[in-house]
């Protein structure tokens, strides 16, 4: 085959290099149009309807920082705000170690591990509603299978739903069973990152199973627990699917979150303005425990 003339094989390879950053501004225009849309446009509306009264009905009206100073003087708010750091307490470092143990327990080629794994998975396949639904009749009083376990132990299971003392601990339990599936699949990823030779070398240095963890383990899934700690923070933050199935907020509303009162705010009183004030606090507060969770991981020795 003749060799093209060195002018024409210029332009043959200028064409492509053209075609393929056009092609890339392509791919990269499409998400960032969809990103604009569904995200950028929304929020900024939210944030513009926060120095509103508005109920659906008649137009937005200006109201400046009436919502704002309306919310601190609020003593719903602050109730509710304080249940979803309770319920944050609880939950992320439960969820986390549960995650991460049970990634630990499956991080290994043994007859049957597959089986299990499927099984932890499955529950993150069902929507919260379904699964919420089947804590229901589990955590029934009288017939559900909860207590009637403890009850063959002589053990008296509580209201769980309706006493203020376990409805906070009932949700949580129903949270981390429904979520932990996601963030142990995350872990075993980076469990099965990890270099082996780093594992052999501790051997040869005489480290045992528990300084392997530390030495090597941990550092070497770094990454991983941010992403996995920062999901978890930002999931305990937005909570009120189990809320509003399992306790619809109660009892005298020990479970209702800030989530939960938004929406009540928004479609049970109609005041959107309001909602949407709420909305930019809450949005402000996962902002603050997202940066302070970077600052924490960033100066971990187990971020590389």
């Amino acid at each position: 085959m003749p060799r093209l003339p060195d002018n024409q094989q210029t332009n043959r390879r200028g064409y492509f290099f053209r075609h393929q950053e056009r092609m890339a501004y392509l791919f990269i225009v499409l998400p960032m149009l969809l990103f604009v849309l569904f995200t950028l446009l929304p929020v900024i509306s939210i944030i513009l309807l926060s120095f509103t009264k508005y109920d659906f009905a008649h137009p937005p009206q200006w109201s400046a920082g009436k919502n704002y100073s309306d919310l601190l003087a609020d003593p719903f708010f602050w109730k509710y705000f304080k249940n979803t750091l309770i319920y944050a307490a609880i939950y992320a470092p439960a969820s986390f170690l549960v995650s991460l143990l049970a990634a630990l327990l499956l991080n290994r080629k043994k007859m049957g591990v597959g089986l299990f794994r499927t099984s932890f998975y499955l529950p993150v396949l069902s929507s919260t509603i379904a699964s919420a639904t089947i804590w229901l009749w589990l955590l029934n009083p009288q017939s559900g299978a909860i207590n009637t376990i403890l009850s063959k132990f002589g053990l008296g299971g509580p209201a769980w739903l309706v006493d203020s003392n376990y409805a906070m601990t009932a949700i949580v339990i129903m949270s981390i069973w429904a979520s932990f599936g996601s963030n142990m699949m995350i872990f075993l990823a980076g469990l099965q990152g990890v270099p082996k030779h780093l594992y052999e070398s501790a051997k040869l240095d005489g480290a045992n199973k528990f300084q392997e963890f530390i030495h090597v383990t941990l550092p070497g899934i770094g990454p991983t627990t941010f992403f996995v700690t920062m999901m978890i923070i930002i999931g305990s933050l937005q909570m009120f699917d189990q809320a509003y199935v399992l306790t619809k907020g109660g009892p005298g509303g020990t479970t209702t979150t800030l989530v939960y009162y938004i929406y009540k705010a928004g479609f049970g009183n109609l005041s959107m303005g309001y909602a949407s004030a709420m909305s930019v606090v809450l949005f402000a507060v996962i902002m603050i425990f997202s940066i302070l969770n970077m600052k924490l991981n960033s100066d971990s020795k187990y971020i590389t």
